[in-house]
């Protein structure tokens, strides 16, 4: 866990930096490129988002864990996924933007049990089909020809549409709520083309809501306080 919140940290440092750079360097250019000014004097931008991801838990052991006999060690390991979504984007002037991406996401994210004997060793493995709303808020830089930096930050839902029939068919497992909510910041390069602004983008999110279901029953669950989910994403969003 640690190394994938270290890459994390230094992708949105690199574009946050990147970022500041462009925003310096293009305070006194005015070369615009064609492919800008075709977009420019659009206040509304609709397109197609899609992205690969790494997601995980963030765990809070409880109490119990300290004292408990079996467990030694919980954790979450990483799995992949993917997102698409639908992009809505209207222009707040020259340098905001609000957006909202309804988006469908497919995870894949695991427990792991440690015990103190090898018989006592089990991994949870959550596979979940998320629908997602995220609001957000993005902030550009000046244009330099057909080039533009940007950050981008926000709040997400999500709800997992595979949790009941998952909870139906694990009854020996922890229990996670369907309801998820979480912040985002990110950061991305626009490319205005002839007919499309393409843009890739890396972004981080966090859940702010703990989404255990405690179960006084299961060893598994009683060991832990909190779950919160967490991801890193990189998106290519195609907008026109």
């Amino acid at each position: 866990m640690y190394h994938l919140s270290s890459l994390q940290t230094k992708a949105i440092a690199f574009l946050l930096t990147l970022f500041s750079a462009g925003h310096l360097s293009g305070q006194g250019l005015k070369n615009y490129g064609n492919n800008y000014r075709d977009f420019a004097g659009k206040a509304y931008y609709f397109g197609l988002s899609f992205g690969v991801n790494r997601s995980n838990y963030q765990i809070v052991h409880s109490r119990q864990f300290i004292g408990n006999e079996s467990i030694k060690i919980a954790e979450s390991n990483d799995g992949p996924g993917f997102t698409v979504g639908i992009i809505t984007n209207m222009k707040i002037g020259d340098y905001f933007d609000l957006r909202m991406i309804p988006s469908f996401s497919f995870v894949e994210r695991n427990i792991s049990y440690t015990g103190y004997t090898n018989l006592e060793d089990n991994m949870t493995r959550i596979e979940s089909t998320f629908f997602e709303v995220p609001f957000q808020v993005r902030y550009k830089s000046k244009p330099y020809k057909d080039v533009k930096l940007y950050v981008v930050s926000g709040l997400k839902y999500g709800f997992d549409i595979s949790s009941k029939s998952r909870t139906k068919r694990l009854t020996d497992q922890i229990r996670l709520s369907p309801h998820d909510f979480s912040v985002e910041a990110g950061a991305g390069i626009q490319f205005f083309l002839p007919y499309v602004i393409f843009s890739p983008e890396l972004k981080f999110t966090q859940g702010i809501g703990n989404v255990l279901i405690y179960r006084n029953d299961l060893q598994e669950s009683t060991v832990l306080e909190k779950i919160l989910s967490r991801a890193f994403t990189i998106s290519f969003h195609f907008e026109g």
